[in-house]
């Protein structure tokens, strides 16, 4: 026996393709549980320990994943960035983490200075200004592994995870119609992300389905921000006939409706009914707390970086990409 015993010397023993021993090692969910205890056991007899030094130096990068995101400061991101941690840490990686205050100059900037730092692999959320994917491409072309979660690139040949934004949009809408609102009103995101388009899609399509009119007016394309929920909600007041309700396309846009809701005297939910995207841990805690669809941001990152070191240790895995698609849950507390 070699005195540092190797995946392919588990493999060996156990009969089994050494790709399934190292993703058992790193506890990956497509493996068998007791496949995973059959490795883990053995590796432990055979005194097996992973020499992450030497995986980098054959590779000739280092041991870290590039994460960029738009913000940290929502918890949405925050708690995705908890899920890459917890598989990242588990395989022997650590993660670097760069924001790019949703601006695309930035999100360049950033992903030039992964690059300078020879990471294994790039876990990315675009920014709401992102009007194209060069810079993406540019990196896959030289060999770069990367996986987007939540705002992707849909042009780009590359693996994604992303929630039913479609069904959770159509889930919140179809909620207020059956509270018996019938004038709803969407503050939407911005055109150019597909979470936006996605989120829009469903609650025009249960508009439809319950025979409600499209009223064009009652849509405002903004951001993600609170500032764009106050703007909207100004505007969508200011109309004719304001709409008795609203789907906002994430809880900080909703939370920015409330201000001026109740700026202008109304009540939610008797004025006016209100639900949000994501669950946001704030949105239990205004008054009244938003009913909100809640989409599993821990997961997201879990399995994102699952894919990613899937990728990397499995490079022919880049050519057949996947879009994991994880479901949401409508939330429902008091605001409709």
């Amino acid at each position: 026996m070699k005195s540092h015993p190797t995946i392919k010397d588990i493999a060996a023993k156990l009969n089994l393709h050494y790709t399934t021993v190292s993703r058992a090692l790193r506890d990956h969910p497509d493996v068998n549980p007791e496949t995973k205890r059959l490795v883990k056991e053995t590796a432990k007899k055979m005194n097996y320990q992973p020499n992450y030094l030497a995986r980098s130096l054959k590779r000739q990068k280092s041991n870290s994943i590039g994460v960029l995101v738009p913000e940290i400061k929502h918890h949405f991101f925050s708690a995705v960035i908890s899920g890459i941690e917890e598989v990242a840490s588990r395989a022997g990686y650590v993660i670097l983490v760069a924001q790019s205050n949703e601006q695309m100059e930035r999100e360049i900037l950033n992903l030039n200075a992964f690059i300078s730092n020879h990471v294994a692999g790039v876990l990315v959320s675009i920014s709401q200004t992102t009007k194209n994917s060069k810079h993406f491409e540019e990196f896959i072309k030289k060999g770069g592994n990367i996986v987007f979660f939540d705002r992707v690139c849909e042009d780009i040949e590359a693996s994604k995870v992303i929630v039913d934004d479609y069904n959770g949009a159509f889930k919140a809408t179809e909620y207020l119609i059956k509270k018996g609102y019938r004038k709803i009103g969407h503050l939407a995101g911005t055109k150019n992300l597909s979470i936006s388009l996605n989120r829009y899609r469903g609650y025009v399509d249960a508009l439809k389905k319950y025979g409600l009119n499209i009223n064009e007016h009652y849509v405002y394309w903004g951001g993600l921000q609170e500032q764009d929920g106050r703007e909207g909600m100004k505007r969508l007041l200011q109309i004719d006939d304001p709409p008795d309700a609203i789907f906002a396309v994430n809880d900080p846009v909703a939370i920015g409706a409330y201000d001026v809701i109740n700026e202008n005297g109304l009540k939610i939910p008797d004025d006016i009914g209100i639900v949000g995207f994501s669950n946001n841990p704030i949105s239990a805690f205004v008054s009244p707390p938003l009913t909100t669809i809640h989409q599993p941001a821990f997961e997201m990152g879990s399995t994102a970086c699952s894919m990613l070191i899937d990728i990397i240790h499995e490079p022919e895995m880049k050519k057949n990409t996947e879009t994991k698609v994880l479901q949401t849950t409508l939330i429902e507390r008091k605001s409709a």
